[in-house]
């Protein structure tokens, strides 16, 4: 007969080998996205495939990558990591690109315009896709990317509205999609358009989808126009954190309305955005300290854009894994289309209006 004592030990023993087990298919999955990450920001890097970007080029590699060859399921829990937590740790960084201090004494007549960009975005991008019967969850997330700032946006508000992941990770492609397009038509129009460079800078930063399509689309024009550019995109990119929490209220609001139906109903309750909290803290510190001994030094700042930059496309790459382009084909179609037609709209609407004022 087996004693107590040899039994609790193998338990225990199994108990390891299994936690063992865990721990190494966690780090093989985020071990993957870094690996596609690290290959993606190398390529970035080269001429031509710099214009797409890093985040987009690992988002495409990623698809491609599920679609053809596949990744073993052991490897999910380290995958979904990268695309879950990761992404939050991105987002929370991405608040040190922000000077709320700037914005607000240079900037109180963009955030009006940045404001009226967001609705715009979202509401004719939702009006135009019920008119073509898109998906709808799959439009909202396109025209909050196309009203603030991409990727980031779209990362930040997918939690919040339950978004499904391949919903997430379309959407955050064909922004970089359109964005790239869009960047490269204002490069050509350029020589073309009776702007000054002060006013292109801010038709790009108002109209544009990511801060790296405003930074291509705006430095051809010098360096005047990119800081203009750069300041009317932050001043969308401030708007963030108060279009989230609305978007936490409306979900709730839903939430609680549907308090008795069904068990299903009670699970689609949001999460308290804390993420959003951090990157309002480090937007803080950041604005507080600059000129004053606890200012982060230039370089220290371009190693944390650089981390951040990473961590996103590591999180893109985690989304690209759980892309199923069978299911997502038939659905992204009519979206794309909708936001096309939307960001070629802003893009004329905000040109006259810069030109005529």
């Amino acid at each position: 007969m087996r004693q107590p004592s040899s039994e609790k030990t193998e338990q225990q023993g199994a108990l390891s080998k299994h936690a063992e087990g865990h721990a190494a298919a966690w780090l093989g999955g985020v071990a993957l996205t870094a690996a596609f990450a690290s290959a993606a920001y190398a390529l970035a890097m080269l001429p031509g495939f710099s214009r797409i970007g890093p985040m987009a080029i690992a988002l495409i590699a990623a698809v491609l990558f599920r679609q053809f060859a596949g990744y073993p399921v052991f490897l999910r829990t380290g995958i979904q990591f990268s695309s879950r937590q990761l992404l939050r740790l991105a987002i929370i960084l991405f608040g040190l690109k922000l000077n709320m201090t700037v914005l607000l004494e240079q900037g109180t007549g963009l955030l009006l315009q940045a404001a009226a960009t967001i609705l715009f975005s979202t509401l004719f991008i939702l009006l135009v896709a019920r008119k073509l019967k898109a998906d709808m969850p799959l439009s909202l997330l396109l025209g909050i990317g196309t009203g603030i700032c991409g990727a980031a946006a779209i990362a930040a508000v997918s939690p919040i509205l339950k978004a499904r992941g391949e919903d997430t990770a379309a959407s955050v492609g064909l922004v970089a999609l359109v964005g790239t397009i869009a960047a490269l038509a204002y490069t050509a129009l350029l020589p073309l358009l009776p702007l000054t460079a002060e006013q292109y800078g801010i038709w790009a930063g108002i109209s544009l989808h990511e801060i790296a399509h405003v930074a291509l689309a705006a430095e051809p024009a010098g360096q005047d126009a990119v800081a203009l550019a750069l300041l009317a995109k932050l001043s969308r990119v401030f708007l963030l954190v108060p279009v989230s929490f609305v978007l936490m209220a409306i979900m709730n609001r839903r939430h609680h309305r549907g308090m008795g139906a069904s068990a299903q109903e009670m699970k689609t309750r949001p999460e308290f955005p804390w993420f959003l909290l951090g990157f309002i803290a480090l937007s803080l510190f950041g604005s507080m300290t600059a000129g004053t001994t606890l200012e982060l030094s230039t370089r220290t700042l371009g190693s944390l854009s650089t981390i951040t930059t990473l961590l996103l496309t590591m999180a893109m790459v985690g989304l690209g894994l759980n892309v199923n382009l069978r299911e997502l084909r038939s659905r992204a179609l009519r979206a794309l289309l909708a936001m096309t037609i939307t960001s070629v709209l802003l893009s004329v609407l905000t040109l006259l209006f810069i030109m005529w004022r």
